[in-house]
């Protein structure tokens, strides 16, 4: 399949980026760019149609700023790390702190602000992003290297392949933070559609910073039950700590994994459309955010005004916080070890 190279604009320090659309028999499509190595679009053929299921923008300028993370790759570490610290071997590491005290999503020149180098493999139908992270960047430690590779493939799905090695022990945990809404990005509510996440645990935060308390807690008898698939705003409102701390949804699930490698482990189903996303990965967990505090930002593709709850992100990654809690496992990648990670989002017309 060809793939579509674009020029998309330049950074203010006059760095080029491009888009690229890969499309396949099915005519479903995604657009990316190596800003960020972003997913900017996903568009699902649907009667003779193309529903594009993910939140962005239309322009540069707006993923230069993307106070919401649109479709980013996230890291060295996504998510939160307790008062912006940690201590590995034996040298405490101190980060930005963007989130209240604590540190999120890697800070404010995380990879979500890079520009990336990229290759494209048109036999294969995927493009493959690099970036090179100089020591003491974001205040992680080591050289690290890190690739993103999004294939789409025939089967319609999209996969992201995350690769990495570093020249000392750091913290990697790379995920990708699009916000999906299976009625189309324009549509208004996305908590109408049906999660199915495989996981009988939830590791609960201590308040409103979102930062977990080390526990790991059945879901049973909460609103965080998943096991059965159920509409997102069935509960989502009820009068639940957990739920009340983070304005609804904005937890990280457990995976009940049953070996090694990639297994399915959620899926997004919307009656409206009849289209279905079926989630599959390696991680340990994935953060469920319900897009609860979306509005404000700016204008969305087509001109759209994104409000609250109008896409949900299920981001594959370690535990919140796990380099600070001994009893998740560890994020920490030695020296010259290849971290390795898979995502795959596939699309099914139901």
């Amino acid at each position: 399949m060809n793939i579509e190279k674009m020029h998309f604009g330049s950074t203010n320090v006059g760095d080029s980026v491009f888009t690229f659309k890969l499309k396949n028999i099915n005519n479903m499509e995604a657009v990316v760019t190596n800003y960020g190595a972003t997913l900017i679009s996903l568009a699902i053929p649907k009667n003779n149609e193309k529903i594009d299921v993910v939140l962005g923008y239309d322009d540069l300028k707006n993923y230069i700023s993307n106070p919401k993370f649109f479709g980013s790759t996230i890291g060295p570490n996504c998510n939160r790390i307790n008062n912006a610290c940690f201590t590995l071997n034996d040298i405490e590491y101190n980060l930005e702190q963007n989130d209240n005290n604590n540190n999120l999503h890697s800070g404010g020149k995380g990879f979500h602000k890079a520009v990336w180098n990229y290759h494209m493999n048109e036999e294969e139908n995927y493009v493959e992003f690099t970036y090179f992270n100089l020591d003491k960047n974001q205040g992680f430690p080591g050289n690290l290297t890190v690739k993103v590779r999004y294939t789409l493939t025939e089967d319609n799905e999209l996969k992201l392949s995350y690769k990495g090695i570093s020249d000392k022990d750091t913290v990697v945990n790379l995920t990708n933070h699009s916000y999906f809404n299976l009625s189309g990005h324009k549509s208004k509510d996305a908590t109408n559609q049906q999660l199915w996440i495989n996981s009988k645990y939830f590791t609960p935060v201590k308040d409103s910073e979102a930062i977990p308390t080390g526990e790991i807690k059945s879901v049973k008898g909460t609103p965080m039950d998943f096991i059965i698939s159920k509409k997102i705003n069935s509960q989502i409102n009820e009068n639940y700590d957990q739920l009340l701390f983070c304005g609804g949804y904005d937890h990280n699930f457990v995976i009940d994994k049953k070996e090694e490698g990639i297994e399915k482990i959620a899926e997004l189903y919307d009656e409206n459309t009849n289209i279905a996303m079926e989630v599959y990965s390696d991680s340990e967990g994935v953060q469920f955010y319900a897009g609860n505090f979306i509005s404000g930002g700016p204008l969305g593709k087509d001109n759209t005004v994104y409000e609250d709850r109008c896409g949900i992100c299920l981001e594959t990654q370690y535990f919140p916080d796990s380099i600070n809690n001994e009893n998740f496992k560890s994020p920490i990648l030695k020296a010259g070890d290849k971290y390795e990670s898979t995502t795959i989002y596939k699309f099914i017309n139901k």
